[in-house]
């Protein structure tokens, strides 16, 4: 019998996770806020913060699921946002669904290191923003009944790579100062076959993190890249005060990952631009 795989969020990674496990021969059922696509597989509206909404999802699934996958975005909202999608979210599939593991997706974010040391699952997590508080706060309630967490690092992929969109369009500049941080990524590709490996490969209660092989300072990356693109190092401005994230200076170790045989099919930013024929071309 074919196992059923409830994806929570059918954006940038969940599709892409949808039509792999969906190519693989998995029952494969996706959930969204809002529905503007028609699959070979099943699209669903509805609301992870909804407790409504999920028994209303359930009640409309020709079978129970296997394994859910909680990939949801909070969208733009802040620690509200959050706390609903994450928070809320995990508690309404834990509600709806009893004993059905959970893998959830988290971020880097919850690691607050700024003096560029490696962490690893076991290193200290307590972030300066309370957005990365309740990353946290969820992947405590996924693990207690018996899910998985992964902390994914940045994600690129086809159309989505702030880097590469930068230096293309020559507004590209490097943080000026005696540290550059680390650039941790993870291409989309490798987040789906990373989550399609522990649903073929079960590993409850445990936390990973998802991150390429080759991380790069600031610096380094566009320095790289200008060079691959034949175009001027971008030039020296002082750190954005007002970024989206904290500024944090960390390498976050992906050995725990691999230790199970999962290996990227991008180990490295740099190595992507040629061996993804789609990444360049859908950033310019």
């Amino acid at each position: 019998m074919k196992k059923h795989v409830l994806i929570i969020g059918h954006g940038y990674v969940g599709a892409a996770l949808a039509e792999r496990l969906h190519g693989e021969g998995l029952s494969i059922t996706a959930i969204n806020r809002s529905i503007d696509a028609t699959p070979a597989y099943s699209l669903l509206e509805g609301d992870v913060s909804d407790a409504d909404s999920i028994a209303s999802v359930k009640a409309g699934l020709s079978s129970p699921p296997d394994v859910i996958v909680h990939c949801a975005s909070s969208g733009r909202g802040g620690a509200e946002a959050y706390r609903s999608v994450f928070i809320q979210g995990t508690q309404n599939l834990h509600a709806a669904f009893p004993g059905v593991p959970v893998i959830f997706t988290s971020s880097t974010s919850v690691y607050g290191q700024t003096d560029g040391s490696t962490v690893t699952e076991t290193s200290e997590t307590e972030p300066d923003r309370e957005t990365s508080c309740l990353l946290v706060e969820a992947e405590k309630l996924v693990c207690s009944e018996g899910g998985t967490a992964l902390r994914l690092a940045g994600i690129y992929g086809p159309g989505r790579s702030i880097y590469l969109k930068r230096i293309l369009e020559g507004t590209a500049a490097i943080e000026a100062g005696e540290v550059s941080r680390c650039v941790n990524q993870i291409h989309r590709d490798d987040a789906a076959g990373a989550i399609a490996y522990l649903i073929a490969n079960p590993q409850p209660g445990e936390i990973f993190n998802l991150s390429d092989d080759e991380p790069l300072s600031q610096r380094e990356c566009y320095e790289r890249l200008a060079a691959f693109f034949e175009v001027p190092v971008p030039p020296e401005e002082p750190p954005d005060k007002d970024r989206k994230r904290a500024w944090t200076h960390k390498v976050v170790s992906n050995e725990k990952l691999k230790a199970l045989g999962w290996k990227p099919e991008y180990p490295s930013f740099l190595g992507a631009l040629t061996k993804d024929e789609r990444l360049v071309d859908s950033i310019r």
